[in-house]
C-alpha cells in the first residue's frame, strides 16, 4: 500500500520547531510513550505540520493524527472543528484526549490509541504474503 503524502506550508516549519521545543507537559509524557517506534512498531512525529495545521502528534502510515486539548485549546471548539474535517477530508483520521486525563490515566490513554492502531493498521496484500516462507509439513509436529 502506498502511503499517501499530504503537503503542508513550508512556514510551519520554524512554528512546529519552537513547539516541539516547549511542548506541554501531558504532550511531554505522551511523546514518552509514542516515540521509538514504542506504539507496535509504528513511528509518530510530534508537533508535525500537515497541510497548513499543526497536529501534536502524527503517524505517517496509519495517517493518524493524535491531538492533547488543554487550555490552548480552550474556547477554540469551533476552530478545532474546522481544522479536523479539514484534515479528515485529506484523509488524515484523529483520535483527542483531554490533557487532565493524559496527566492522570495515561494507562487508559494508551489503551485507546492501541485499540486504534491495532483496528486500523494495514494488512499485508496477497502479493507481498509471497515473501514469507511456507511452513513445511514434516515440521509442524503433526506426524
Amino acid at each position: 500500500m502506498k502511503r499517501k503524502i499530504i503537503p503542508y506550508n513550508p512556514k510551519l516549519k520554524l512554528l512546529a520547531k519552537k513547539l516541539r521545543n516547549n511542548m506541554t507537559l501531558s504532550e511531554v509524557l505522551l511523546w514518552n510513550e509514542l516515540k521509538r517506534k514504542k506504539m507496535h512498531g509504528f513511528d509518530f512525529d510530534r508537533q508535525r505540520p500537515i497541510d497548513k495545521y499543526i497536529v501534536d502528534f502524527y503517524c505517517k502510515e496509519l495517517m493518524l493524527a493524535i491531538e492533547v486539548d488543554g487550555n490552548s485549546h480552550d474556547n477554540k471548539y469551533e476552530e478545532d472543528q474546522v481544522r479536523q474535517k479539514r484534515l479528515e477530508s485529506l484523509g488524515v483520521h484523529f483520535l483527542r484526549f483531554d490533557d487532565i486525563d493524559v496527566k492522570k490515566d495515561m494507562d487508559n490513554v494508551l489503551r485507546e490509541i492501541e485499540k486504534w492502531v491495532l483496528n486500523n493498521r494495514p494488512t499485508i496484500s496477497s502479493s507481498e504474503e509471497g515473501n514469507e516462507p511456507t511452513p513445511n509439513p514434516s515440521e509442524d509436529g503433526n506426524q
